[in-house]
């Protein structure tokens, strides 16, 4: 379901939301620290928010901004538009696309961690420099507990590029690349690490910007699969 949508175009996107029968759209950001948050729109909306016109209040939001300038706008790069490889309960799709964040006149946010790295690798490339990141991230798996929650207890006592039955995380990092896959995503690789119950996954490497969009996606996938 996912695509590789360099480029797209806002009439594609539409056509993408029709064919596929996409009724819920996920408008997601990453606050100052690094973690990824959203707003779920019905399809209703779809078109507001391809529009960038979705308000939201930053004054709730850990590193934004005070109460009294609360108001700010969600502004979505089409290309990170993709359809989750997962169906709502009803049987129709979501679909998602990451936004940068900017201020009741439409200037960017400064405390947008996304607007911070385009505006650095925008002087970058004017010094005549690129930068391309090759992700290799890693995760831990636990135990639950009975009741359901977490526990500190490491899933397996497995060691580096062991193989099943002492990998016991194999089929959740295959659903896990899987998953990202379907998402249009490029996995190189994946096994287990050093320590027990810790794994890693490799992308491809990509540009800056990709590549951290990447890493966000890559950990509210995990922490949805696990």
């Amino acid at each position: 379901m996912g695509c590789n949508c360099n480029n797209i175009t806002r009439e594609e996107i539409m056509k993408i939301i029709e064919e596929q029968n996409v009724h819920f759209f996920r408008l997601q950001f990453v606050d100052i620290l690094g973690n990824m948050k959203n707003i779920a729109i019905p399809l209703s909306q779809i078109e507001k928010a391809l529009d960038g016109m979705m308000m939201f209040d930053g004054s709730s939001i850990d590193g934004f901004v005070r109460i009294e300038e609360s108001d700010m706008y969600l502004k979505p790069d089409y290309d990170t538009f993709t359809v989750l490889p997962w169906r709502n309960q009803s049987g129709t799709n979501a679909a998602r696309i990451i936004c940068d964040v900017a201020k009741a006149d439409g200037t960017p946010f400064d405390g947008c961690p996304r607007n911070n790295l385009k505006r650095v690798l925008a002087e970058a490339k004017d010094m005549g420099y690129t930068m391309n990141v090759g992700t290799e991230a890693e995760f831990f798996l636990f135990e639950q507990n009975e009741d359901g929650s977490g526990s500190t207890v490491t899933h397996d006592v497995a060691g580096y590029f062991d193989v099943d039955p002492g990998d016991k995380g194999i089929n959740c990092r295959r659903d896990i690349i899987e998953t990202l896959e379907a998402m249009g995503f490029e996995i190189e690789a994946s096994h287990h690490e050093v320590a027990e119950g810790q794994h890693e996954v490799n992308f491809k490497y990509a540009d800056a910007l990709t590549a951290a969009d990447n890493t966000v996606t890559f950990k509210w996938v995990v922490r949805s699969i696990a």
